[in-house]
């Protein structure tokens, strides 16, 4: 795979690998080596962590773009991007550029994105942040590339303290907790057991609310003024967001990965509990499963060769065939192949069908898989999609059910789609800004239900909108674009 490259090979790049623990400052040194180049890029694992560090650059008086697969925020005479790892240039040449998360090349849904960017993007100084267990791999992969590689380990800044005994009661919640469970169904439980004491407000960060949302509950936690003061979360807390937490409580170890509900691995414990500087399980000894788990794991890289062909039979062929060196496995294709096997019943070219193979739809959410079915559909068929013929603006509504609320956010998921398909067929997806602007009101009803929620069990109103406040924010994101 690094011979796919050129531009990058012709480069005797200087590879620094910053490695260590959450909190422990390998970030922020690769970022303040980015703050001071005269070109560079980020690539970041989450939109989230692209549009922090975009913030922080051109605050700095960096002028900096944003770059994700949903959003393009291009600055006059930028030198700097901060990316998604999907959208990583390798045709361009930077003097600096920093991957974070690095360890995600072992990931076996994104790990190619990774792979591609580590081997590809040409830059005097690549910077690479991450676990500490990616180093033989990484060592072993640009061994052939004549990089030049240097290690710098780093400690956490704060002590990561096992407690001794359990919560025993949720009457022993504190402000500044975070309960870490793996549900959906779950979290909401949870969330209304604890507000049920009347002593706490519960903010609720978990994958499928839309990144705004998270971003916004995060941020009435974070707030000491504000009444929220104990968050409950899935580990999507483990990757992401700034958060003010002082004690992390796990409501179990098991979650279910879309497969099987299997038990937690000790990266994933660990990804989690650094979240904080204490961490507890109830009702167990994590900290036994933490420090007999604390070790070197094999890891492996992911390149993904199964991207050659949108075609579900020649998909499954290459699987079958494909012969790879040790340290490279293919990518896992199950998305790509539940896509493949959507859109090869319509009459689209190669290309077509890769690119709807590449989106960002969860086909396990009937409503997303539903709005990319008729994406390609009508795409097929006049080579044309109005946003209007399958959503009509002005409809959405603050949930009145959990059931309701899981609806808006898979609508959020088909708007976010179809944005994504506008920036790279723009001409055959034109209502990009009707588009975004609807997702802009998924994410304020959905933070109304979730605000509206605590105040109706508690009585208290500080973060209530009114409903006039509520359709004036709306009105602000109401653009109308006629049919022509």
């Amino acid at each position: 795979p690094h011979t796919w490259y050129p531009n990058a090979r012709r480069k005797k790049r200087n590879v620094f690998l910053h490695v260590g623990p959450t909190n422990s400052g390998k970030t922020y040194n690769a970022l303040k080596r980015l703050e001071s180049s005269s070109s560079g890029v980020y690539c970041g694992p989450l939109r989230l962590l692209a549009w922090e560090v975009a913030q922080r650059l051109n605050k700095a008086k960096v002028p900096c773009n944003l770059i994700t697969g949903q959003e393009r925020e291009e600055i006059d005479d930028a030198k700097h991007s901060s990316v998604t790892v999907e959208m990583a240039d390798v045709t361009s040449e930077y003097q600096c550029a920093v991957i974070d998360e690095i360890q995600m090349v072992g990931c076996r849904t994104r790990g190619f994105s990774f792979t591609r960017a580590l081997l590809g993007i040409s830059s005097d100084e690549l910077h690479l942040c991450g676990d500490p267990a990616a180093v033989p791999l990484i060592q072993r992969i640009l061994a052939v590339t004549g990089d030049v590689i240097k290690v710098q380990y780093y400690d956490r800044l704060l002590p990561l303290i096992p407690l001794k005994y359990p919560l025993g009661s949720f009457s022993n919640i504190k402000t500044g907790d975070c309960i870490v469970t793996f549900s959906r169904c779950e979290i909401y439980k949870l969330k209304k057991k604890i507000e049920n004491g009347r002593k706490h407000l519960c903010s609720v960060v978990y994958g499928s609310l839309p990144p705004e949302t998270r971003t916004k509950q995060a941020t009435m936690f974070n707030d000491e003024s504000s009444e929220f003061g104990v968050l409950v979360a899935s580990d999507a807390i483990g990757m992401g967001l700034n958060l003010n937490i002082s004690r992390i409580i796990f409501s179990t170890l098991k979650k279910f990965d879309g497969v099987y509900n299997r038990e937690l691995t000790v990266a994933e414990i660990k990804q989690i509990a650094v979240a904080s500087s204490t961490f507890e399980l109830e009702s167990s000894n994590i900290g036994t499963i933490l420090w007999k788990g604390f070790q070197v794991i094999d890891m492996n890289a992911a390149a993904c060769f199964s991207c050659l062909n949108a075609h579900f039979l020649v998909q499954e062929q290459f699987l079958e065939k494909a012969k790879l060196s040790p340290d490279y496995f293919i990518a896992d294709c199950e998305h790509m192949l539940k896509v493949a096997l959507v859109v090869d019943t319509f009459p689209l070219g190669l290309y077509d069908k890769y690119l709807f193979c590449l989106s960002p739809v969860d086909m396990n959410d009937d409503i997303a898989a539903q709005g990319l079915t008729q994406f390609a559909e009508n795409y097929a068929k006049k080579g044309l999609v109005r946003l209007r013929e399958i959503f009509t603006p002005g409809t959405l509504q603050v949930p009145k059910s959990h059931n309701a609320l899981k609806e808006l956010e898979s609508i959020h998921k088909v708007l976010d789609l179809y944005v994504w398909l506008s920036f790279r067929m723009e001409d055959s997806f034109p209502d990009r800004e009707l588009a975004s602007s609807q997702k802009a009101i998924c994410s304020l009803l959905i933070e109304e239900f979730l605000e509206r929620l605590g105040w109706q069990r508690q009585g208290k109103g500080s973060y209530r909108h009114s409903p006039l406040c509520l359709q004036q924010k709306i009105s602000m994101h109401s653009i109308v674009q006629p049919l022509p």
